[in-house]
């Protein structure tokens, strides 16, 4: 039985790695990677209604099994917490696709464990949410904090950074790129020489998105490109127009804009087949500007 409907629609939006680097693998299989984080004001939403039957159910279907659902899980992950017989009802819009590099997983895990910390009020810190989250993945730590980040380890390395907030076009080709497919491909090698964040110049200025883009590539761009034709055309498509990049492990395709008018425009004559969207960059989570 529902005891509370939360009116509010709580935020999931898209992340771009504006550069990946990956500098090693880890004996537990992970890899070591260096990369920035920002945010887009562009995403999915979730909606809860919480229960008193125990229950955590979802009302969407996004193709795949219950156990594999990361916001089930992340519901999961935090039930133990709950002093009482309270559930939850989950229902999403997703507009984030799967398999983009676009981080919609992960924020939605992200967001689920910030709603429900609010809603069955478990008084958990950031802190303690990220690392619950990074049993869910890499980048959840990142939503979770709410910041763009330079990030280091597996990506749970987080140092906030004051960045540029262009308006972004993002071009979505017609695949789904599996990431550990990309991260277990043979021609992956480790970057023996990592960057610095001192090469960002810290200190008051805002970091400019070029700069950002010239310390480096993103690694598994080659791969992705090699493995999936759709990508590849994609890149070279707005390539055309700009410096386009490859975001995450794939196969969603980014660049940075003078105005929304340019990206409108590119979006008009986009390659047919391929979907995108025009979007902020984004230094802050919504769900942490809310909190102001």
């Amino acid at each position: 039985m529902a005891i509370d409907t939360d009116n509010r629609t709580w935020p999931a939006p898209a992340k771009i790695n504006l550069f990946l680097h990956v500098t090693g693998k880890r004996s537990d299989g992970y890899h070591d990677l260096q990369t920035v984080f920002q945010f887009l004001d562009y995403g999915d939403e979730l909606r809860f209604t919480i229960t008193d039957n125990g229950a955590i159910t979802r009302g969407y279907d996004l193709g795949f099994a219950l156990e594999s659902d990361l916001c089930l899980r992340a519901a999961n992950l935090l039930k133990p917490l709950v002093t009482n017989n309270l559930g939850v009802h989950i229902d999403m819009i997703k507009r984030l696709p799967m398999g983009g590099g676009l981080g919609g997983g992960s924020s939605d895990a992200a967001t689920v464990l910030l709603a429900l910390n609010s809603l069955w009020k478990l008084g958990l810190t950031r802190t303690q949410l990220a690392d619950i989250g990074l049993q869910l993945g890499a980048d959840v730590p990142v939503f979770v904090h709410g910041h763009a980040a330079w990030a280091e380890g597996i990506g749970e390395l987080l140092t906030p950074l004051r960045l540029q907030e262009p308006w972004y076009l993002v071009l979505i080709p017609p695949v789904s790129v599996s990431t550990g497919e990309i991260f277990s491909n043979k021609h992956l090698t480790a970057t023996p020489q990592m960057k610095k964040i001192r090469a960002l110049d810290e200190g008051d200025d805002v970091i400019d998105i070029e700069t950002l883009l010239s310390l480096g590539d993103n690694q598994l761009e080659p791969i992705v490109r090699a493995e999936y034709p759709e990508v590849n055309n994609v890149l070279e498509w707005l390539g055309q127009h700009g410096n386009p990049r490859m975001t995450g492990s794939g196969g969603c395709v980014f660049m940075a804009l003078s105005s929304q008018q340019q990206g409108l425009q590119l979006l008009a004559d986009k390659p047919l087949n391929t979907a995108g969207f025009v979007a902020k960059g984004m230094n802050i989570h919504p769900l942490l500007m809310s909190e102001a």
